[in-house]
């Protein structure tokens, strides 16, 4: 029986459901005068926080170098993380709580161990003690979007990941080296390096950074199993679900030394795994390890008779603590150096708290760390371990999480594969496979999967008989995802994709209140989101805008300019309604590395919109091309940041006036021709970018039929391009100079008179482009074709012209680039050629005529011409071939007289017209005499 002035050492996996519960109820059984948490002192202050109403997890502590947002790292925690658990509990009983871990000054300015600071948002990047990559859980911080390397100390601690998960060391997802217990990590059980007490992790030769243990990978190795994820549920887990809210020391050791032949289902775990690992991991004698004789929680493992009453809460407690004295006994620092600092300051704050509020106080930190907290050792020695560390001056703020970047999968090393499930399993610790398949079968109705009642009842009885097959104490996630593949999903496994993102994982969002502390932009970004009711969410989803309502332009201006501060949190996207200037569609998602990037504009300014104005204005002066200012005037005008424009138009002219070459004016028009048509349906004035945009066409004009001349295939297929940009732009040109108001340049002209201006001036530039015979074939070909579109060339003209271009002395491969600029590139350009048989038959001419040793030449550019037609049209387009298109049928020729319509044979076929008659008598419920007979 523990003592009354020893503190409850409470070893915990963190994001672990099990050990919140069990947690829980220890706090109930003593309660103690204060409660300590390995997280950073500095947050000491946001603790009454947890307890407000705005607060919902999960959530996270978000630490950064003031003034450098961008050096940050994160201390996640769910509703079904210990650490939160203690938290709430001394809150709502008005409990003192304190945080023990590093603080984050140290923890943010800890150089790696190459030497150099620690860079807190790339993956192993060198950040506090305790892992190579410098973050855990709840109990060390974490870089944002960074993956740990699962070590002790980092999330290879029974309490930092989950047992085995991928980012531990030794596994092959992690960034760490292979460790000790996992599968070919130096010295785990089952490889052929040394295990148990006879060989220490790696040997006196190798480094820390060389060897890095896992210990749930030990525990579950000395227990037989291969998957150590499996023997956590097993031994904590569900055996915590079928007992109740406390787990009895004697199982979990029963669970360590069990033989593994006396468990059907699972792995042998190698040589090595039933012998001297077990005995060493888990059935030591009591009080053989540093934590023997210690405070409460490192005692015997239950070896004795059955506790009853507080003292069974704190069982799980104390076998998990045994078990983490023997393998710090065997493993030493088990490779994570840096962790004896984090411990030497935890012990500190322990006798702080001691003399404080008596001896009894409850510390919930890692399980690896118990036995360090329980040994004897002196304060002196403590803050020698301290002395000289480096510092730097933090800030720290709650901020929200998602149940995504808790899962290991997405990026970031937490530890838990499966928070949904975890969830799960906190919340309905009373029959948890039956809740899980209703809310499986309640999702899949949702999308309309055939899901009955009798599929829930099936499933779980499948479920159920899989763990007995497998020696399983309850159904786990394996067996009740095999269950719902097999009933539920009838073996396809994209269903069950969907619920493993939308439950497994899960796309929960948490919230902070408004109190929390945070930077005057977040609070300005807080309040817009609300005004304009744009909640953030983490399941990801499409948004359509119709621009001419005041709220969804407000949306629109907002994300724009939160794409200005790089703020990703919405990417535009081709919506479904259509092609019209006002409507919008942005795919949102929000990420938690949003608000670090938040923190960081926030140097721009405290609102959104003076942020993205003096961001634009700084883009705008060292831009260094004339399409990059266009680009950032359009982004100014979808934001609405009228104040930021003038800077842009005078970089903008500026680059206009000194940029000579017609491709980089060609390129940068249409961005500022689509400026000129948003700032008309946002009602933002663009009259000064409208003058701009211009005199920009007018160079353009003067500068592009020389630049078409002497180019090669590349070159042509590039300037097209930019004819096709430039025909578009001058169409809205024309369109915006028509409407202005203002007198333009010459006060003379009438604003109509400019917009039919600018219409002709492009159509004489077309013609000369298609005129010019040192242009490129492919330019003429596209400039007839835009002329003949405008309705300013007829069809007889445009055929005289194809049949220059196809006359017999034209290269062959000069007429089937022709040919590609004037009916190809986009599907509708065999329309023409199926409507006008005069154009099909000069095309089919010049292609008989084509020599047999020019033909190979020219049939690739031949087949990507055609390829771009909708398969309709290719094949009207070869029964007009096959049969032979009417031989002198002229555009103006008599419809009536043609033997048959374009695309249609010269008469009516009987037999295929009488097969459709009794579909039309049932159509139209008429009897067989009621419909006039069919006749050519």
């Amino acid at each position: 029986m523990a003592r009354p002035d020893e503190p409850l050492l409470l070893g915990v996996r963190h994001h672990g459901p099990g050990s919140a519960r069990a947690v829980r109820a220890v706090l109930d059984a003593y309660e103690p005068p204060a409660v300590l948490i390995e997280g950073p002192p500095e947050a000491d202050a946001l603790a009454p926080l947890v307890c407000e109403e705005g607060m919902r997890p999960p959530v996270a502590l978000l630490a950064h170098v003031a003034g450098e947002p961008a050096r940050s790292v994160f201390w996640p925690l769910a509703e079904f993380s210990p650490e939160w658990v203690a938290l709430r509990w001394a809150v709502e009983r008005g409990v003192p709580v304190r945080f023990v871990d590093l603080p984050a000054a140290h923890v943010l300015a800890w150089e790696e161990p190459g030497g150099g600071a620690p860079e807190a948002g790339r993956p192993g990047a060198g950040g506090p003690p305790g892992g190579a990559s410098g973050a855990e859980g709840p109990g060390g911080p974490r870089g944002p979007g960074e993956r740990g390397d699962g070590g002790p100390g980092g999330h290879g601690e029974s309490g930092d990941r989950a047992p085995g998960a991928p980012g531990g060391p030794g596994t092959s997802g992690g960034t760490g080296s292979g460790g000790a217990g996992c599968a070919g990590g130096p010295g785990s059980p089952g490889s052929s390096g040394p295990s148990g007490p006879a060989g220490p992790a790696g040997g006196a030769g190798e480094t820390a950074d060389e060897v890095r243990i896992d210990p749930i990978a030990v525990l579950a190795g000395a227990a037989g199993y291969d998957d150590p994820e499996r023997w956590w549920e097993d031994a904590v887990e569900h055996r915590a679900s079928l007992t109740g809210p406390s787990l009895t020391g004697a199982s979990l050791t029963r669970a360590v030394a069990e033989p593994a032949a006396a468990r059907p289902g699972t792995g042998s775990g190698g040589p090595g795994t039933g012998g001297r690992g077990a005995e060493s991991a888990g059935a030591s004698p009591a009080g053989d390890g540093p934590a023997g004789d210690g405070p409460a929680g490192g005692g015997p493992a239950g070896s004795g008779p059955a506790l009853g009453g507080p003292e069974a809460a704190l069982a799980p407690f104390t076998a998990l603590a045994e078990a983490m004295g023997v393998l710090r006994e065997v493993y030493g620092d088990g490779g994570h150096t840096r962790d004896l600092v984090r411990e030497a300051h935890m012990r500190l704050r322990l006798r702080e708290a001691r003399r404080e509020f008596g001896g009894r106080v409850a510390v919930v930190c890692g399980a690896w760390h118990v036995p360090a907290l329980a040994a004897r050792t002196t304060a002196a020695a403590d803050r020698r371990l301290l002395r000289g560390l480096p510092k730097a001056r933090a800030e720290i703020t709650w901020v929200p999480w998602t149940h995504r970047r808790l899962a290991r999968h997405s990026g970031y090393g937490a530890g838990i594969s499966s928070p949904g499930w975890y969830e799960h399993l906190f919340r309905a610790p009373d029959r948890p496979v039956e809740r899980w398949m209703t809310k499986v079968a309640r999702l899949l109705r949702g999308e309309d999967y055939p899901v009955s009642s009798a599929h829930v009842i099936e499933a779980v009885r499948l479920a159920g008989a899989l763990a007995v097959l497998r020696g399983r104490p309850l159904a786990g996630l394996t067996e009740t995802t095999d269950a719902v593949r097999a009933v539920m999903c009838e073996g396809s496994d994209v269903p069950l994709e969907l619920v493993a993102r939308r439950l497994v994982v899960g796309d929960a969002l948490g919230e902070v209140p408004r109190s929390a502390p945070a930077v005057p932009l977040q609070r300005d970004l807080g309040a817009v989101q609300r005004r304009l009711r744009l909640r953030p969410e983490a399941a990801e989803r499409q948004l359509d805008l119709d621009l001419r309502r005041e709220t969804d332009a407000g949306r629109s201006r907002l994300l724009h300019r939160l794409r200005i501060l790089g703020i990703d949190w919405g990417e535009p996207v081709r919506g479904r309604g259509g092609l019209g200037t006002f409507r919008e569609s942005w795919r949102l998602r929000w990420e938690p590395e949003l608000s670090v990037r938040v923190s960081e504009a926030g140097v721009w300014g405290t609102t959104v919109l003076s942020a993205a104005t003096a961001r634009a204005e700084s883009e705008a002066v060292p831009a260094a091309s004339l399409p990059e200012v266009t680009a950032l005037a359009e982004r100014c005008l979808r934001a609405g940041l009228s104040d930021a424009l003038p800077a842009v138009m005078r970089a903008l002219a500026d680059r206009a006036a000194l940029d000579a070459d017609v491709g980089r004016l060609a390129e940068a028009l249409p961005a500022l021709a689509r400026s000129v048509r948003y700032g008309d349906v946002r009602s933002t004035d663009a009259s000064a970018l409208t003058e701009v945009a211009a005199g920009l066409a007018d160079r353009v004009f003067v500068g592009l039929p020389p630049a078409c001349t002497g180019l090669d295939g590349d070159g042509a297929a590039v300037m097209r391009g930019h004819v096709d940009a430039v025909h578009g732009a001058v169409s809205l040109l024309a369109g915006a100079l028509a409407e202005s108001g203002g007198p333009g340049r010459d006060p003379g002209v009438t604003a109509p008179a400019r917009g039919e201006g600018i219409r002709d001036r492009w159509a004489g530039v077309l013609r000369s482009l298609a005129g010019r015979e040192t242009a490129a074939p492919a330019i003429r070909g596209r400039a007839v074709r835009l002329l003949l579109d405008d309705g300013r060339l007829d069809e007889g003209e445009a055929a005289r012209l194809m049949g220059l271009a196809l006359s017999p002395g034209t290269p062959p491969a000069a007429g089937a680039a022709w040919i590609e600029g004037f009916v190809g590139g986009e599907p509708g350009g065999g329309l023409l050629l199926v409507h006008d048989a005069r154009l099909l038959a000069l095309v089919d001419g010049w292609l008989t005529g084509v020599p047999d040793t020019a033909f190979t030449d020219v049939l690739p550019l031949l087949r990507r011409t055609f390829a771009a037609y909708e398969p309709g049209v290719r094949r009207t387009l070869g029964e007009l071939v096959r049969r032979g298109p009417a031989a002198g049928r002229g555009p103006g020729a008599d419809r009536a007289e043609a033997p048959g319509a374009p695309g249609f044979g010269p008469g009516l076929d009987e037999e295929r017209a009488a097969a459709v008659l009794p579909v039309l008598r049932m159509l139209l419920g008429s009897a067989h005499n009621d419909l006039t007979e069919v006749a050519p």
